[in-house]
C-alpha cells in the first residue's frame, strides 16, 4: 500500500526531513486572519526590548538642577550684593566690620545649601569645611579676625556673585531644549552640569590642604580622647574584678587567722600559708595589668626585646626579626609595641596558624612592621572588628594599616608608622 498525498508528506531529495514541529510566522497565514508574534507558550518571538522611559533618572536629576540655577543663583547673587553694599558703606564705622563677618557666615550657610544640592542632584560629594567656633580664638575680636580672613566665605561669595549670568543662561537653554529639543537633551544636560560640577569643587570645597589637615587632626584628636578614656575604664575594670578583690579577700583571711592564732595555731598558719598564696596571685595580676599598661622591659631595653619577650608568650611559635639602628619616640614605641601585641592575639585567636613572623624595621623617618602567619586568613577590617579599631588609632598618630587577607590565606599586615 502507498500513502495518499494528503496523509503523507513529499520530501525531495535535499530538503530537510519533517521534524513534526510548527513554525510560527508574523504576518497573514493561511485562512485569513494574522499572526501575533507569540509562540505555542504565549512569549514574544519578535526579540524586541521591553520599553523604557527616553531619559534616565539621573539625566532628570540634571535637568532639575539647571531649572534651578536660575533662582538658587539669583537669590545668591541678591544676598551678596546687597552685603557687600552695606558692608562697604558701613566699613568707615566700627558696625561695618561685624557686618562683613555676619556676611561670611550667611555665605557660608549658603554654600552648605549649594553643596548640598549638587550632592543631591549631580552626585558631587564635597567635604564640609571646618567651621568657625568663636570659643576657640578666646574672645569677640580674635573670632572677629579669623571670620574676616576666612577664605571659605571669600570664595562662596566669589560663587554667588559670578553665577547669576551663567544661571539665566542655563535655565533659558535647558527650558528651551526641554520643548523643542529633547532628543539631544540628555547630552547638552550633561554638558551644562559638567561646568556646574567644576564650579562648586573649584570654589565651594575646603579651602586647600590646610583645611583637610584640621578636619583629620580633630577627628584624630576624638580618636585619641575615645582610645584614652576606654584604656582608663579597662584599667578600673581590671583593678576592681581583679586585684582588689583578691587583697580584700586577702585581709578578710588575715583577720580570721588572727582571731585563731591564740586558740587554734594549726588552723591559723594554714589560713596564713592560703594567704600567702593569694600575695603571690595578686602580685602576679598587678604585674600583668602593669605590662598592659606599659611593660617595664620596653623603657628598659626597647622595641626588640619586649617583643621577643611577647613572641615568647604567644600560643602560636614567632618569629621575630628587627633592623632598627636606634630608638623611635617612647610613644611612637608604645603604639608599636601593642599593634604587635593585638595582632598576635589575633592570630592565636582565629588564624588557626602554625607560624607567624614579625619583621621591623626603618624606612626614611617611618618605622615599618610586618606581621605574617599561615593561617586561613579571610581578616577583615569591617563589621567592628578589633583591626578596624586598631586601623583608627593608627590613623591618630598619621600611621596606616594595610591588610592583605585573601581567603586560604596567608595573611599580611603591614603597620607603618612616623619615626619621631
Amino acid at each position: 500500500m502507498t500513502a495518499s498525498p494528503a496523509s503523507s508528506p513529499r520530501v525531495r531529495d535535499g530538503d530537510p526531513p519533517p521534524t513534526g514541529r510548527t513554525r510560527h510566522t508574523t504576518g497573514p497565514v493561511p485562512g485569513g486572519g494574522h499572526h501575533d508574534g507569540r509562540d505555542g507558550r504565549g512569549r514574544r518571538s519578535d526579540g524586541l526590548p521591553p520599553p523604557r522611559a527616553a531619559l534616565t533618572a539621573g539625566t532628570w536629576k540634571e535637568i532639575a538642577h539647571l531649572l534651578l540655577n536660575l533662582p538658587v543663583d539669583l537669590a545668591g547673587f541678591v544676598f551678596v550684593s546687597v552685603w557687600i553694599y552695606s558692608g562697604a558703606l558701613l566699613s568707615v564705622t566700627v558696625v561695618g566690620l561685624p557686618v562683613l563677618a555676619l556676611g561670611l557666615i550667611g555665605c557660608r550657610g549658603l554654600g552648605r545649601l549649594e553643596r548640598a544640592r549638587a550632592r543631591r542632584l549631580l552626585d558631587v560629594r564635597i567635604d564640609e569645611p571646618t567651621p568657625i567656633r568663636r570659643r576657640a580664638y578666646g574672645g569677640f575680636l580674635p573670632w572677629l579676625w579669623a571670620t574676616l580672613k576666612d577664605p571659605v566665605g571669600w570664595r562662596t561669595a566669589l560663587y554667588f556673585f559670578v553665577r547669576l549670568p551663567w544661571g539665566a543662561a542655563t535655565f533659558a537653554v535647558a527650558l528651551a531644549a526641554l520643548f523643542v529639543a529633547w532628543p539631544v537633551l540628555p547630552w547638552l544636560a550633561r554638558g551644562l552640569t559638567l561646568a556646574d560640577r567644576a564650579m562648586v569643587r573649584g570654589l565651594l570645597s575646603p579651602s586647600d590642604e590646610l583645611e583637610r589637615r584640621i578636619a583629620e587632626l580633630e577627628s584624630d584628636r576624638r580618636t585619641v580622647t575615645d582610645t584614652a578614656s576606654a584604656d582608663l575604664r579597662r584599667i578600673e575594670r581590671d583593678l576592681h574584678d581583679g586585684a582588689q578583690a583578691r587583697l580584700v579577700a586577702l585581709a578578710m583571711g588575715l583577720g580570721l587567722a588572727k582571731e585563731k592564732l591564740p586558740a587554734d595555731p594549726e588552723t591559723a598558719a594554714k589560713m596564713v600559708d592560703e594567704a600567702h598564696g593569694e600575695v603571690k596571685l595578686a602580685l602576679a595580676e598587678l604585674r600583668d595589668l602593669a605590662r598592659g599598661i606599659h611593660p617595664a622591659i620596653l623603657t628598659d631595653r626597647g622595641l626588640g626585646p619586649a617583643l621577643s619577650n611577647l613572641a615568647a608568650r604567644c600560643t602560636v611559635p614567632t618569629t621575630i626579626t628587627t633592623d632598627l639602628p636606634t630608638r623611635p619616640a617612647p610613644a611612637i614605641e608604645g603604639i608599636a609595641y601593642f599593634t604587635v601585641s593585638e595582632l598576635l592575639q589575633n592570630i592565636s585567636k582565629h588564624s588557626h596558624a602554625t607560624h607567624a613572623t614579625v619583621d621591623l624595621w626603618r624606612t626614611d623617618d617611618r618605622l615599618l612592621i610586618q606581621i605574617t602567619d599561615n593561617g586561613h586568613g579571610g581578616a577583615t577590617t569591617e563589621g567592628g572588628t578589633g583591626l578596624s579599631g586598631l586601623t583608627e588609632r593608627l590613623d591618630s598618630v598619621d600611621g596606616l594599616l594595610l591588610l592583605d587577607s585573601p581567603t586560604g590565606g596567608p595573611t599580611t599586615i603591614t603597620a607603618e608608622l612616623p619615626w619621631r
